[in-house]
């Protein structure tokens, strides 16, 4: 098995051009995103984003942080397409589990992403509501986790281990910090990876040479210092 790439971003200009990349299988969204890319309209900027990704899997995130205002907001998400996740955080702000919210969801048929997960036991809980026909997607960020000192691959190991039994989840590789991860993800067997644009050009890059690497490492620092016009007075 292959890991599909999805893309991270919501800027609607890049979105456009990755959409038309056959590597790139869907997107992931969420609020501080929506926030940088200028977004102003939750709901009209996630429908422009929707208008240029039709078929692709779209991951859009709630932003309430109670039980009320998340599956209002989560039932309103899933309304505006067929190609949509609504990304549900694990807990609230103040540390609430959020399976009451997750089980509801699931069973009403709303397609899930589920983010903010870092362990395989967290990754248990969610198993333990879910159904096994609505599809499902559990991220996982390793990124955060390597970011604090943890070893993230043994959590999301176990976390492909104990979903196997559901055919309808995918476990997703979250906050990705270099190309590098996604061989990683490939070699363990890990669903899916969300990828922000600038390291998804270089994983487009891959198959060089050291020595091309190393010559390519040397003209760069030619060209800096011819730049810098950098002196040294013999």
């Amino acid at each position: 098995m292959k890991t599909k790439i999805f893309c991270d971003i919501a800027d609607i200009k890049t979105i456009k051009k990755f959409n038309k990349k056959k590597l790139v299988k869907g997107f992931t969204t969420n609020p501080s995103l929506m926030r940088k890319a200028g977004a102003k309209d939750y709901k009209k900027y996630s429908k422009d984003i929707l208008k240029v990704c039709k078929k692709k899997p779209v991951s859009l995130e709630v932003f309430g942080d109670n039980y009320f205002e998340m599956k209002s907001q989560a039932m309103k998400i899933n309304s505006w397409g067929k190609n949509i996740y609504v990304k549900i955080p694990i807990i609230n702000s103040k540390g609430n589990f959020t399976g009451k919210l997750i089980k509801e969801l699931n069973n009403s048929n709303v397609k899930l992403n589920i983010t903010a997960v870092y362990t395989s036991t967290q990754t248990n809980k969610i198993l333990r509501l879910i159904n096994k026909k609505t599809r499902v997607i559990i991220s996982i960020f390793a990124g955060r986790a390597g970011d604090s000192g943890k070893d993230p691959l043994p959590q999301i190991i176990n976390s492909i281990k104990i979903a196997k039994k559901f055919k309808n989840v995918e476990i997703l590789w979250a906050s990705v910090r270099e190309p590098y991860n996604y061989l990683q993800a490939n070699q363990i067997g890990c669903h899916l990876i969300t990828i922000p644009p600038s390291i998804i050009e270089k994983i487009e890059n891959f198959g060089k040479s050291f020595d091309a690497l190393t010559k390519e490492t040397v003209k760069a620092f030619l060209v800096d210092s011819k730049k810098s016009k950098f002196k040294i007075n013999y």
